[in-house]
């Protein structure tokens, strides 16, 4: 018999509610084990959008170090082709759709994603993507990557590659927010992507 929307709701609730339950000790570890000034080149990057409203080749440069992503490909050669004012141009308008809070978290994430996509490097994945659009208001977006996306499959909470994938995601951390009761209170969904990224970590872990 096929399942009613409220009772796949209802199933959804219940898996948001159970995650907690990983995402509480994976939290906890990922702050144990990883260095506090691992971060220290997001932030720096954060902090140089939040007063320019972009971002350049070498904040995104600094972004692929960072998410330890190889520079030996083509886009790499496309982007630093590029004028600076042109990806500029493009990244200020991708700042300023996450920022605008007249939209949902889930909103304003995918309308950023299709416009980062006008970048080379930026057409497929959602990696580098996430880390660009997270620069611009940390407390807001959040980051992917292949072990969230392992972690996610673990806790049963679908998320497909079809398009606007980004933008589930951050409907999909919200979600567990909202059905997080008082386990939420004060995470962030950079909080919890770490907890995804640390509970689908190979072991040994690697720092990020």
């Amino acid at each position: 018999m096929r399942k009613t929307a409220e009772t796949q709701g209802d199933e959804h609730a219940a898996l948001c509610r159970q995650a907690w339950d990983t995402l509480i000790p994976a939290r906890a570890s990922y702050l144990a084990d990883v260095s506090p000034h691992y971060d220290d080149v997001l932030h720096e990057v954060a902090q140089r959008t939040e007063h320019a409203g972009s971002l350049g080749k070498t904040d995104i440069a600094a972004l692929v170090v960072w998410k330890r992503l190889s520079a030996q490909t083509r886009w790499v050669t496309a982007i630093m082709s590029l004028p600076e004012t042109h990806v500029r141009a493009v990244t200020e308008r991708a700042v300023t759709a996450v920022r605008d809070t007249t939209l949902t978290r889930s909103e304003a994430a995918r309308t950023g994603r299709s416009i980062i996509w006008e970048l080379p490097g930026f057409r497929t994945g959602d990696a580098l993507a996430s880390a660009v659009l997270t620069a611009a208001p940390p407390q807001r977006m959040a980051v992917y990557d292949r072990r969230v996306q392992y972690a996610l499959d673990a806790l049963g909470l679908p998320l497909t590659p079809a398009p606007g994938r980004y933008g589930r995601y951050l409907q999909l951390l919200d979600d567990l927010l909202h059905h997080g009761g008082a386990h939420a209170d004060g995470w962030t969904p950079r909080d919890i992507d770490t907890a995804l990224y640390w509970t689908g970590r190979p072991d040994p872990p690697p720092s990020r």
